[in-house]
């Protein structure tokens, strides 16, 4: 992992943080490194897919879920973290729930036109750099910044 900074419980207690885990959605073109971005479907602010534990499988595992489930996403997800980030999920009953959000790369090697969200999320290749400002979270945006897949280890 790079450099991890301290994450902030957003004033929370211990016992009220959630775990999440997301995908970093990735893929080569001429050399450069695109993201792939997604609106979240509430706020429509631009996001990585992310959610829940899911019983039976692996972190890492979720996390490619999640990337069918809210990006349409087919691909090599690597089973170590590139770090974690902190955000405030709003809740249904407008309150924010902390939650902590381990962060796994994705080689996306293809890309569904129908998928279970495809019809309340939009999607978008971008560069890292652009990936990094559409993002709200400053920790996801760091750990955007510094990605770098020819510097992980090999996908298994």
């Amino acid at each position: 992992m790079v450099n991890q900074p301290p994450l902030s419980l957003l004033g929370a207690g211990k016992g009220d943080l959630r775990t999440q885990f997301a995908a970093l959605c990735y893929r080569v073109r001429r050399g450069k490194v695109q993201i792939l971005v997604i609106t979240s479907r509430r706020s429509k602010r631009w996001i990585v897919p992310k959610g829940w534990p899911m019983e039976g499988k692996t972190p890492a595992a979720a996390a490619a879920q999640e990337a069918w489930e809210e990006a349409g996403v087919r691909g090599q997800v690597d089973e170590t973290a590139l770090g974690v980030y902190t955000y405030g999920k709003t809740t249904v009953v407008g309150g924010e729930l902390p939650c902590v959000v381990m962060l796994y790369p994705v080689l996306v090697k293809s890309l569904a036109k129908k998928f279970p969200e495809s019809g309340q999320r939009r999607r978008k290749w971008v560069s890292r750099k652009k990936a990094a400002k559409k993002v709200a979270e400053e920790d996801l945006a760091r750990l955007i910044l510094n990605f770098d897949p020819r510097s992980t280890r090999k996908h298994s």
